[in-house]
């Protein structure tokens, strides 16, 4: 009887054993994740309550600390051991003052970022239409010592083909053909305002910078056609050495730890409005997909780096520094992709930046994530642009991932202004953030082999040209290729 009762526990004992060993499928493990995110998901909340207790987070401002103590609580709350501040000094901007006359009438205007600390200049303006190169070669002493006016995008009835220029792109081409002042057309209706750097280095610019609403700007353009107008732009700023913090959780890897997986988000914002889209819905997601990998106890082959960067807004300066510490430490080789959520939400599709060798693996990965759900529709792209934390990354080889979004299209009139509040945020497309963008950072980490290797500097740099970056680049000065 006890012999047979041994075998009889014995056998138990071993099946048990094998069922623990039982590895989990893909579809299995998609839809544990699946279904403790949809259940459990906090970007939304936590995203609610740092609006409501924090407010705006402008790097170097108190607001901005706070937000940083909050991330790096929240990581620690989440069950993560290994949290630091990675801590950088800048010279950082914040606005004063600002008063825009036209024709010695008053207009509603805001400061550009890195616009200078004092400023009073009075001159003629001269519509630059579209504020590109082309415009200016027409007749290159058009704006010396007058004030230009640009449109933010392509002017409607613009030449076909036109690729449009960054604001501070903008301005740096007014100040290379000798403007004193730059007033900038918003596009979006009923007078929004917007804000954001004029500087394409992050240091301060020698000319003041504006923007006006688009119905103020429309009428002066008009106006231009048949007379002159001269403005005057009076301001006082801010510039001052501050220190910032990038927060970064770490998740070792299982098997291949010395490979890391950047996944960041800039959890800086502009000071008008508490900078809910831009980006509390991208830094927020972050922390919450890193929520989900504790909660799903997940261990990806590689190493993950789960960062909240500061500085974006100004110059991107989070990413910059933690890119020059990992070439200072001799760790780039390390890096081995960046996933970046910069105003991105509700995925319904995959952006691979990069020299790929297997573009299958994300098409793959996405019909694995749209099996969980029909409304990721699995679209891909491979291509790249500038102006968010990956920029740092990405010049030096590194490959890129980012998400299709399919947000709402009326929370962008508000990008960088005084609108830009929690009420414009949609709790079901920030938990799909967090749903699939958990499982595309897991395929990724997890991966028996990437697809895509770290490019060499001249596949960088046709890379950078395939993707129409030269241009912009140079005039960014982070062209860091001879001719």
């Amino acid at each position: 009887m006890k012999k047979q009762l041994l075998i009889a526990l014995t056998t138990v004992l071993l099946m048990s054993c094998g069922e623990s060993k039982k590895e989990e499928s893909q579809a299995e493990l998609f839809a544990r994740i699946d279904a403790e995110i949809q259940q459990n998901a906090k970007g939304y909340s936590t995203l609610k309550e740092a609006t409501e207790t924090i407010g705006h987070r402008l790097t170097g401002s108190e607001n901005g600390a706070k937000a940083e103590e909050y991330t790096y609580n929240k990581f620690k709350e989440y069950g993560y051991e290994d949290v630091e501040y990675q801590t950088f000094e800048v010279e950082a901007w914040s606005r004063g003052t600002v008063s825009v006359s036209i024709n010695d009438e008053p207009v509603k205007a805001v400061t550009l970022g890195h616009s200078p600390v004092e400023a009073n200049v009075t001159g003629e303006i001269v519509d630059m239409g579209n504020g590109l190169e082309a415009d200016y070669a027409v007749n290159p002493d058009a704006v010396k010592g007058k004030i230009a006016l640009v449109y933010i995008s392509i002017l409607e009835g613009s030449p076909e083909g036109l690729t449009n220029l960054h604001r501070s792109e903008k301005t740096a081409l007014a100040i290379k053909y000798g403007a004193k002042g730059i007033i900038i057309i918003n596009q979006v209706d009923n007078g929004v305002l917007l804000t954001g750097t004029a500087s394409v280095t992050g240091e301060l610019i020698p000319i003041p910078a504006v923007c006006i609403g688009k119905e103020d700007g429309m009428a002066l353009k008009e106006s231009l056609k048949t007379g002159k107008a001269t403005a005057q732009i009076e301001m006082t700023n801010n510039s001052d050495m501050i220190k910032a913090r990038n927060v970064v959780a770490t998740l070792p890897g299982s098997e291949i730890p010395e490979e890391i997986i950047v996944i960041g988000g800039h959890l800086d914002s502009w000071d008008l409005a508490t900078g809910a889209i831009d980006n509390g819905i991208g830094s927020f997601a972050v922390l919450d997909i890193a929520r989900a990998f504790k909660a799903n106890n997940l261990h990806p082959k590689r190493t993950i780096k789960f960062v909240m960067f500061m500085g974006e807004e100004q110059g991107l300066f989070g990413s910059r520094h933690m890119v020059a510490e990992a070439l200072k430490e001799g760790t780039m080789d390390q890096i081995k992709y960046m996933m970046n959520l910069d105003m991105a939400g509700n995925p319904i599709g995959m952006n691979a930046g990069g020299k790929l060798e297997n573009e299958a693996f994300f098409t793959d990965l996405g019909a694995a994530i749209q099996q969980q759900d029909s409304i990721y529709k699995n679209e891909f792209s491979n291509r790249s642009g500038l102006h968010s934390d990956h920029q740092p990354f990405m010049l030096e080889g590194v490959p890129i991932l980012s998400v299709h979004s399919d947000l709402d299209r009326s929370i962008y009139g508000c990008y960088h202004s005084d609108c830009d509040d929690f009420n414009l945020v949609n709790e079901e497309h920030m938990t799909n953030t967090s749903r699939f963008g958990t499982m595309m950072l897991y395929g990724l980490a997890n991966a028996e082999t990437l697809p895509a290797t770290k490019m060499d500097s001249e596949t960088t740099k046709e890379f950078m040209i395939k993707n129409n970056l030269k241009e912009k680049l140079i005039i960014g000065g982070d062209w860091k290729w001879e001719e």
